[in-house]
């Protein structure tokens, strides 16, 4: 039971104790009553309609997959109805690509030649969707046969939360704090960890990785170049990856601006409003300065893409879309032409730290959760097409 007495408390370090540990038990309750019994997230089954549409063909061709024996079948079948686990649609694709005439058309990530993309997603004004747009673009492109590495640079884990380590949870694992650390680092290998979504690995963030602000203010004064740090790191991995998402902090700290080193495209997440537009472009200048700086040491950054997307869109607010009209009157095609829209769907299930994509369609209002989930999947298919075309294909 939460408590419900009024906090007294003696001095002001006494009532914030106080407040955090109250805080913390209702966290705790919360989490261990959404989550399995060992506090694991566990993705949900997708129905044959669903996993015909997410592997590009029709219920009649995958019917005829499993009555041939190229396909085997799923583990639960219902009254006759079939269901596939995140892992048994993985494994139809490898099935499929393995005896497809056309190369990456079940698993459309790299070929050979082709460099690991590495997107992130930044912008300093808090409420701009930056970690929700993250989490469904990597759910997005794993459900679609990519090999993605999320990579969590904000200590504030929501990332983190949204891929189902709880650090609320007393999480003791290794994070990207000790991959970057600059007393002992480990190798990003054991920075990594599987998580519950198939095709989606995860390399954490927990609150010490604050720590690294500090350490680099103290290890910059010695010469030491910290911008490189997580690009070396990734590039120890990236042979198991076709993308990397970064979710940044919403400030333009060193961790940002280790992940924009790093990263070969940016998207900046912005809701429609004067105010975010006015502090987007103060992040954007401040980027260019801090760019500025990185460039003058003679390293050369080249982004196959620099891209605006527009968050919590409300096609019926007029003042919202004249902000929308604004962007793609300035910036054409650096903002991405869908957008990811205002939606009770996408709230509720974030605020249980879900994705649209692993609700269940009959959970809400149907054209509630269409409307929600096409969103996203336009959004996800379009920034998957400039992966593609940073490629060259």
């Amino acid at each position: 039971m939460f408590q419900t007495a009024p906090i007294e408390a003696a001095s002001q370090s006494e009532l914030t104790s106080q407040i955090a540990a109250r805080l913390h038990t209702a966290l705790t309750t919360h989490l261990q009553q959404a989550y399995a019994p060992d506090q694991r997230k566990n993705l949900r089954l997708f129905s044959a309609t669903e996993t015909a549409d997410l592997l590009g063909v029709t219920g009649q061709f995958l019917r005829k997959c499993h009555s041939d024996g190229s396909l085997p079948e799923p583990e639960v079948i219902k009254n006759g109805r079939r269901f596939y686990s995140g892992e048994e649609i993985l494994q139809a694709r490898h099935f499929l690509e393995a005896s497809s005439r056309k190369s990456g058309k079940y698993l459309p990530g790299r070929r050979e030649g082709d460099k690991l993309q590495v997107i992130q997603l930044m912008n300093f004004k808090g409420g701009s969707a930056k970690s929700t747009s993250a989490i469904h673009l990597c759910h997005y492109l794993a459900l679609n046969g990519y090999r993605v590495l999320a990579i969590d640079l904000d200590p504030q884990g929501s990332l983190t939360g949204f891929c189902g380590i709880q650090t609320e949870l007393e999480f003791e694992g290794a994070s990207i704090y000790d991959a970057l650390r600059y007393e002992d680092p480990v190798p990003m290998s054991e920075a990594i960890v599987e998580t519950y979504f198939p095709g989606l690995h995860l390399a954490p963030a927990r609150l010490v990785l604050s720590e690294f602000e500090t350490e680099t203010a103290v290890n910059a004064g010695r010469g030491v170049a910290f911008f490189e740090k997580l690009s070396l790191a990734i590039q120890s991995v990236e042979g198991d990856y076709d993308v990397v998402v970064i979710d940044s902090p919403p400030a333009l700290g060193f961790l940002t601006l280790t992940g924009l080193y790093a990263a070969t495209s940016v998207i900046v997440p912005m809701t429609p409003s004067m105010l975010d537009l006015a502090s987007t472009q103060q992040f954007v200048e401040m980027t260019s300065a801090y760019l500025g700086v990185i460039e003058d040491t003679g390293v050369k950054l080249d982004h196959d893409f620099f891209s605006f997307l527009i968050t919590r869109d409300d096609p019926s607010d007029i003042p919202s879309q004249q902000i929308v009209s604004l962007m793609r009157a300035l910036f054409q095609d650096r903002v991405v032409g869908a957008t990811g829209l205002r939606s009770t769907a996408i709230g509720d299930a974030s605020m249980l730290k879900m994705s649209i994509y692993e609700v269940a369609r009959s959970e809400m209002t149907r054209s509630t959760y269409d409307r929600a989930k096409n969103s996203m999947d336009a959004v996800g298919a379009e920034i998957a097409g400039m992966l593609q075309q940073a490629w060259g294909r």
